[in-house]
């Protein structure tokens, strides 16, 4: 019998689980950067298994900015990003992302793939970055251009927690998949 999307999500959840219990358990099998940042992103997928269904991200806060596009180039894909407005500030917290970001599904609509973190330019000035911060020990892209009309200069940061990016778990774009 196959598992419905649900199933799925809620056996890949217990799964992620059990990889935390046993990184945590086993900190010396792998180098300590990198048990740190495996260990990291598996909270982070743990925090966001709810948002496979996007009506949940809605109702947690989660909106489309406009305009509503499916953000592609020549490099790769990004998706279709859901801001939580409240969360653009000072603060980072991994288990609280900004953004996450879904691309077209055929058999459920929209798929998790990635979610982002975002902060804003202390100064506003894009010919600065004293400020840049950093997440998983890895910096910040940017300054940048608001992407959207009160988003202000930001910094950002993709992680394909969700998704296989060739790129890479931290790469802004990723070639692996399409609008």
């Amino acid at each position: 019998m196959s598992q419905g999307p649900r199933s799925r999500i809620a056996a890949a959840t217990i799964a992620a689980a059990i990889a935390v219990a046993v990184l945590i358990g086993h900190p010396a099998s792998a180098s300590a950067h990198h048990s740190k940042v495996a260990l990291d992103l598996m909270k982070v997928r743990l925090a966001t298994a709810k948002y496979h269904d996007i009506d949940k991200a809605i109702a947690d806060g989660y909106h489309a900015p406009h305009p509503y596009v499916c953000v592609d180039s020549a490099e790769g894909t990004m998706g279709y990003h859901y801001l939580k407005w409240d969360r653009l500030d000072d603060k980072l917290d991994m288990r609280k992302p900004e953004l996450l970001v879904y691309v077209p599904d055929s058999r459920r609509g929209l798929r998790l793939v990635a979610v982002e973190y975002m902060k804003p330019d202390a100064d506003q000035d894009l010919s600065t970055d004293g400020d840049r911060p950093t997440l998983f020990n890895q910096p910040f892209q940017g300054p940048m251009e608001e992407h959207e009309a009160g988003m202000g200069i930001h910094y950002d940061l993709h992680a394909w927690v969700w998704s296989d990016n060739p790129n890479g778990t931290f790469a802004q774009w990723n070639p692996a998949i399409s609008c």
